[in-house]
């Protein structure tokens, strides 16, 4: 039997990319689900669906109370709704901007907030929050979207050392190229033949899957990695 059977998650951002192929591998372990999305998508999946725009504190508050009345309880959060607009700064929109930061760090901040009380509750738990290599190192043309993966990545790092003591893990699961829609977005100039060089959602979502299956008693704090394709940050 899967170490994660009978378990309870919240997943955001879960109708496509990443956060639906976390959700089904998820499934597949025998994890019950809450998975929010602004289509509110099952995915075909026996689990609580909710719309759920992150950037909305009383929606993401909903999906996690709906979630935690229909199975009892919550032991991990995936927090996986993201963003990108990329280009000069200063050719970058106000409605880019306020979009990056709005649901890549505030929406991940609501995420949090609306979980952790039952994560506690439950004496332990997992938070993962899927943020990007991006959030590590600076890369141009990306400015806004840095400044939001990097806030990520602290607000995971300081959560590690304010809750391991409650037995709740917190990490940061940052890929670089994944072949979904995310990989074309606004601002990058890219066609669809970039994609055939990167990784899957499914190979992300098996890092996902590889630190929450670890032992209690250690934890992955930040994880990044890359296809063969991608050259080296040196």
């Amino acid at each position: 039997m899967s170490a994660l059977a009978g378990k309870v998650a919240v997943v955001t951002g879960a109708s496509r990319g990443i956060g639906a192929a976390v959700a089904r591998a998820l499934a597949a372990e025998g994890v019950h689900l809450g998975l929010g999305s602004r289509r509110g998508d099952d995915l075909g999946l026996d689990a609580v669906a909710r719309e759920c725009d992150v950037r909305d504190p009383a929606q993401v508050e909903q999906l996690v109370s709906d979630t935690v009345d229909a199975y009892g309880g919550l032991d991990i959060l995936v927090a996986n709704a993201g963003v990108g607009a990329y280009g000069p700064f200063l050719e970058l929109s106000a409605e880019h901007v306020e979009e990056m930061i709005d649901v890549n760090l505030k929406g991940t901040i609501y995420a949090v907030r609306s979980a952790l009380p039952h994560l506690l509750a439950r004496g332990a738990g997992d938070i993962v929050a899927v943020a990007s290599v991006a959030g590590l190192r600076a890369f141009p043309n990306e400015s806004v979207y840095n400044a939001s993966k990097f806030g990520q990545i602290g607000l995971m790092r300081s959560l590690d050392n304010e809750l391991r003591e409650h037995d709740i893990r917190c990490t940061s699961v940052c890929p670089g190229g994944v072949a979904t829609d995310f990989a074309l977005d606004d601002g990058r100039g890219r066609t669809e033949d970039v994609l055939a060089g990167m990784m899957t959602a499914e190979e992300v979502a098996d890092v996902v899957l590889f630190a929450l299956t670890r032992p209690r008693n250690m934890r992955i704090m930040t994880t990044a990695f890359r296809p063969m394709s991608e050259g080296s940050w040196g």
